[in-house]
């Protein structure tokens, strides 16, 4: 083998273990479940976000803030207003903001919640046309979340 195609080789494979070796991705407010669901026996390892690329994946926000005190017990749009006052904060940390959400999944326990969880949500994405899908669930995580949602963002290159 000729040292000019062993220097090729060895260059090649130097990419490709740096590469290899770099985070493929970034995981925003990385948290433990057994903290934040004490009532349950729980013991896994999430985060609220993933920037992965440009591409941000946020994870199911509910009424409840990120000290974690519940917003609006009983009212599912004061619940919406907070999870998605929490969705704009990780778009943010994520280096991505509301105008680059491309689908949104809503979860309802209560198909009455719609027009209210709805209206809520549609005031943040204004001007923003994002997909969207709806569902209605029998329960979410904990009784007293009335509605949850989830967000995927593309940050423009």
């Amino acid at each position: 083998m000729s040292f000019s195609l062993r220097r090729r080789l060895r260059r090649a494979t130097l990419t490709l273990e740096l590469h290899m070796s770099k985070p493929t991705h970034t995981r925003i407010r990385m948290f433990n479940t057994k903290d934040t669901y004490p009532n349950q026996t729980l013991d896994n390892d999430l985060c609220q976000a993933v920037r992965a690329g440009n591409t941000v994946y946020v994870r199911g926000q509910v009424g409840t803030d990120f000290d974690g005190n519940l917003v609006g017990l009983g009212d599912p749009r004061a619940q919406a207003e907070q999870a998605m006052r929490n969705v704009k904060q990780l778009l943010e940390e994520a280096g991505s903001d509301m105008s680059h959400i491309v689908k949104t999944t809503t979860y309802l326990i209560d198909p009455r919640y719609r027009e209210a969880v709805y209206g809520e949500v549609g005031k943040w994405l204004k001007g923003v046309f994002p997909i969207s899908t709806g569902l209605v669930v029998s329960a979410l995580g904990q009784p007293q979340w009335l509605m949850e949602i989830d967000v995927i963002a593309v940050i423009p290159e």
